[in-house]
């Protein structure tokens, strides 16, 4: 179906599913479902493939910058709509419709209230099919278009450390900026940004991205416990690697970004907000972009790398890259070079050889 009226099943279906396919980032399970029930409250959010749009109409992305972890962290559903008006009112031009930057737990959703207070609709075409550290990583290889000039809105933050910011230069500079701004607000911002066509958005993004989340949300969700890892691993072609007790967890915020390690039953993970690598004695059994991701081992919620504490009960799966769907800055180089400073983990010789 080209155009769907999102209902609350489908929203907490897009929730969960989205918190699998975040595979360890992509926000909390709590504030996606709190973003979901407004936007069905003040509305009817409408999903749309991209094939029900023009070529030339411009969308916008819509985004969670920062560290989920972060103590001081605030942001509320009308930031969203504020950081749309910035962009809109910075460029000139109308925005014909709304993508995510990728798919989370919070970000599957992003989009939806907005959608619902200007009656723009949301665009099945995530800039990434699965959750990513930096802001680069769902920009869609627009740093490699000569000339593009990135425009982004930035908001969050409370009393003091509210800031409402609106940045335009090149992209990597822009995105860093807004990076440095969500530490100001405390370490989180709704960002609106990088307005592009259709058109580039079809060939560089993660078309029917959305409704893979939701499929999965609804293989997870009809299910319990250990079946239920189960339906996730049989809809994605992924397989259950371990599962037990968390032995040893490492966590750091730093620079707008949750950083560290976890061994679970002597499997180690790293994450840079996300997963990074998953290894057992040496050897590396997944690399991102792989979706690496941990539920818990007895109600099968899924748990983000910020939330891991010692002594919980975790299963852990993991699903290969070419079972997802992803955008074209998951096979850049450039892009995913910087996963290795972040972790101290080789990335690139598993990835292209």
């Amino acid at each position: 179906m080209a155009k769907i009226i999102l209902d609350q099943a489908m929203m907490e279906a897009a929730v969960y599913g989205g918190a699998v396919l975040g595979g360890g980032g992509g926000g909390w399970i709590e504030d996606g479902m709190e973003t979901g029930r407004l936007a069905l409250e003040v509305g009817s959010p409408v999903l749309v493939t991209a094939d029900e749009m023009n070529d030339a109409d411009l969308l916008a992305t819509v985004a969670l910058v920062g560290a989920p972890a972060a103590e001081n962290q605030y942001v509320k559903p009308m930031h969203y709509v504020r950081a749309l008006q910035l962009l809109e009112k910075t460029i000139g031009q109308p925005i014909k419709g709304i993508i995510t930057n990728e798919n989370g737990a919070g970000t599957t959703v992003n989009g939806w209230f907005q959608a619902a207070v200007t009656g723009l609709p949301v665009i099945d075409l995530p800039c990434n099919g699965r959750a990513h550290p930096t802001g680069s990583m769902g920009a869609m290889n627009l740093h490699e278009v000569e000339g593009y000039i990135s425009h982004q809105a930035a908001v969050g933050g409370k009393d003091e450390l509210y800031h409402e910011v609106c940045v335009s230069g090149q992209l990597q500079q822009a995105a860093g900026l807004v990076r440095k701004v969500s530490v100001e607000t405390g370490g989180l911002v709704v960002v609106a940004r990088n307005p592009i066509s259709v058109g580039y958005a079809r060939e560089h993004g993660a078309p029917g991205a959305i409704s893979q989340a939701i499929e999965v949300g609804q293989a997870l969700l009809g299910a319990k416990g250990e079946a239920a890892i189960e339906a996730v691993c049989r809809k994605l072609g992924g397989r259950i690697v371990t599962a037990g007790s968390v032995d040893e967890c490492e966590l750091t915020t730093a620079g707008g970004f949750d950083v560290g390690r976890v061994v679970i039953s002597g499997h180690e993970m790293t994450f840079w907000n996300e997963y990074m690598t998953l290894e057992h004695k040496g050897e590396r059994l997944g690399t991102f972009p792989d979706l690496i991701m941990t539920l818990d081992a007895n109600t099968a919620k899924p748990i983000v790398s910020a939330e891991i504490e010692k002594g919980q009960q975790i299963t852990v799966i993991h699903v290969p890259k070419e079972n997802l769907l992803l955008s074209a800055t998951m096979r850049n180089k450039q892009l995913l070079a910087a996963v290795e400073g972040a972790v101290g983990k080789q990335i690139l010789p598993y990835l292209f050889g």
